[in-house]
């Protein structure tokens, strides 16, 4: 494929004189809007994430950086590595190839930390390649453009935001420390600045996709190339990411979470940078795929996360009629009128269920027995 971005005829607008003023006028809301929204979401989301994070084990990460390294690999390799071969194996016009190009070389996004929160992820591990991944794009991310499009006729430079690229580290960084400062000296209250975080966060990213879909009404195409790449781009990057961690041998925790770290990107830094590197009849045709990108990846977030749901309630039921003493200890919790009773019988439970042995109906009496008792039979 030959791609000429030039700002001649080469890369018509579909868009006719008319129509050109509301997809810059559009372009100017949406900017506003995922400015201010971003900015406040990352804040507030980076710091309550934070409170979830232990120092001891952010440093293991960052001593032996296995996870992040299989990471940056899914991030900067297996990405645009995939938007390249999606470009080239269909019929796209040169500007929304150079769309999905950049998708594909830019580093993760916030929105993959949440998600890893509530799909009980290795939250150590996500803000560790988010960070990461945002510093090496500064290298990393002008090399991979100029390798994947050195043999396209690219008659327009491309520029890379490294003012915003320098934004979102500061937004990260900031609150992530003082979150984790706050793990530290406040471990009680941090595990309720958590929750709250989390739904916060929920709410945030619900009114960022209603945002997105009714301001960029105006702006949708009618070719639906790029809306289907769009669809199946964060699945691919998902289901890569995962089968590459399960492959270098990380656990099931760091499996999803470089699974969802793969599949997130920044939508924000690619809006920016296609705003810093093309025209405004091109932006007209360019702006729907970040967009559609940006909707289909929180789609496919919360799909990914009501799964892990089923999925974990499943084996709870499993388990239960596997083990008849979780039977037991639910119908005990029920009768029981004491905290301190069912708090005994808990530890009792737990003791009995991590020792190895034979479990009858005399080992159940015995367990529900109190301690004075279990004596006496001795």
């Amino acid at each position: 494929m030959r791609a000429n971005c030039s700002s001649s005829s080469a890369c018509p607008a579909n868009s006719s004189e008319e129509e050109l003023p509301v997809g810059l006028e559009v372009y100017g809301n949406l900017e506003l809007v995922f400015t201010v929204v971003s900015a406040v979401m990352i804040g507030l989301l980076m710091f309550s994430l934070g409170c979830s994070v232990e120092i001891r084990r952010l440093w293991s990460h960052i001593r032996r950086p296995w996870g992040i390294a299989v990471g940056l690999l899914c991030q900067f390799g297996l990405m645009p590595l995939t938007a390249y071969l999606l470009v080239i194996s269909l019929s796209l016009k040169p500007v929304q190839a150079m769309a999905i190009l950049i998708m594909g070389c830019c580093p993760g996004g916030t929105i993959s930390n949440i998600f890893t929160y509530w799909v009980d992820g290795d939250m150590d591990l996500s803000i560790s390649m988010t960070t990461c991944s945002t510093v090496v794009a500064l290298g990393v991310m002008p090399l991979c453009l100029y390798l994947y499009t050195l043999s396209w006729n690219l008659e327009q430079n491309l520029t890379i935001p490294y003012q915003n690229i320098g934004i979102t580290l500061v937004c990260l960084t900031i609150p992530v420390a003082f979150g984790v400062y706050v793990n530290y000296r406040w471990p009680k209250q941090s595990k309720i600045i958590l929750k709250v975080g989390a739904i916060v966060g929920g709410v945030l990213l619900l009114v960022v996709a209603v945002a997105g879909v009714v301001l960029a009404k105006g702006s949708w195409n009618s070719d639906i190339i790029p809306l289907t790449i769009s669809f199946i781009f964060p699945l691919i990057g998902h289901v890569t990411g995962f089968l590459l961690a399960l492959l270098t041998h990380q656990s099931w925790q760091s499996c999803r979470t470089i699974s969802l770290e793969t599949g997130a990107q920044n939508i924000q830094m690619c809006i920016t940078m296609l705003h810093l590197s093309f025209t405004a009849e091109q932006l007209v045709q360019m702006l729907s795929f970040p967009l559609a990108y940006g909707l289909f990846q929180l789609l496919d977030g919360f799909l990914i996360v009501a799964a892990y749901k089923m999925y974990k309630r499943t084996l709870k039921i499993k388990h239960r009629i596997k083990n008849p003493a979780l039977r037991v200890e639910a119908r005990f919790k029920k009768k029981s009128t004491s905290p301190k009773e069912t708090s005994a019988f808990l530890e009792v439970n737990e003791e009995a269920a991590l020792t190895p042995g034979p479990s009858g109906p005399m080992d159940l009496h015995r367990a529900v027995m109190p301690t004075g008792q279990i004596s006496c039979a001795k």
